[in-house]
């Protein structure tokens, strides 16, 4: 867990950012133009309990979700373009987000659900700092496209019970058209690798995660999503034990329409084949695949 003086150093990244790979270094103390739209402060566009998510995120209650507004993938297809490439939200400040938390550990949520947390992530750290010393104990969830860098997932360490990553695509070509990042594979892979380091396969008592991987992957219809190798990555260098959450629920959204092999959407047929997929690869319990 950071010190003091680390955490100053966290704070530093903002002057010159490069907390995200896009590396865009922006001051953000005093700029907000670059890639995910944010400054110096925090933004969010709403926070609460959310029973949408996976039934051991939601547990016997809900997720204590906080929805960042802001992001630095910008996916074409986003089902949240308001918050993400619009970044539609109010500011809070470090101490409010330690609020928010408790309030949400009161309300009796299961978690801290941060959603689309990397651009804020050293705010984010001294708030989780001072909720954890006023009491805050149940799980954080960091819940992220996966375009992340190690050295930032580094900073969080110690601090994030359960990572819950996307793992969108393995062609550049089709990151590069679809979130103009053609070096997103690169940078998601090594990152649930590294998180995978941090806190280890999912762990589930009495129905409720309570720390390590889930990974989420959105099929895009087409084969846009590289779902069988993103299965095989998956199977090869994390192992079928890993919980896998193939997700279905893709619908043409944002720019989407404006992409003929996006603008559909997803067959069941499509869908039950690359589940099948997964099952011949050894994602074999039904709990860890999902539609």
């Amino acid at each position: 867990m950071l010190t003091v003086n680390e955490l100053d150093l966290a704070f530093d990244i903002l002057e010159n950012c490069t907390l995200c790979p896009r590396n865009c270094k922006t001051n953000r103390y005093v700029d907000d133009s670059g890639i995910c739209t944010m400054g110096r402060e925090m933004k969010i566009s709403s926070f609460g309990p959310h029973y949408g998510e996976e039934p051991e995120i939601v547990g016997m209650t809900a997720s204590g979700t906080i929805f960042f507004s802001g992001c630095s993938l910008l996916c074409l297809f986003c089902q949240n373009s308001e918050i993400s490439h619009y970044g539609e939200g109010f500011f809070v400040g470090e101490r409010e987000l330690t609020e928010i938390m408790l309030k949400l550990q009161n309300a009796g949520c299961s978690n801290i659900n941060l959603v689309t947390p990397t651009h804020f992530v050293p705010q984010i750290i001294s708030s989780l700092l001072e909720a954890k010393d006023l009491g805050l104990t149940i799980p954080i969830v960091y819940n992220t496209s996966g375009y992340e860098k190690i050295e930032t997932l580094r900073l969080l360490e110690g601090l994030i019970d359960i990572y819950m990553p996307d793992l969108k695509f393995f062609s550049p070509e089709k990151s590069k058209l679809y979130t103009n990042s053609y070096d997103y594979f690169e940078y998601a892979s090594k990152a649930v690798l590294e998180m995978h380091r941090q806190v280890g396969d999912l762990v589930v008592k009495n129905g409720v995660a309570r720390r390590g991987l889930l990974i989420r992957h959105l099929i895009l219809p087409n084969n846009q999503s590289d779902t069988d190798m993103i299965i095989d990555f998956i199977a090869d260098n994390l192992g079928t034990q890993t919980y896998l959450n193939l997700m279905e629920q893709y619908r043409p959204c944002y720019k989407a329409p404006g992409f003929t092999l996006l603008n559909e959407y997803l067959s069941k047929v499509d869908y039950e084949n690359h589940v099948n997929y997964a099952r011949s690869r050894g994602f074999h319990k039904p709990e860890y695949i999902y539609g």
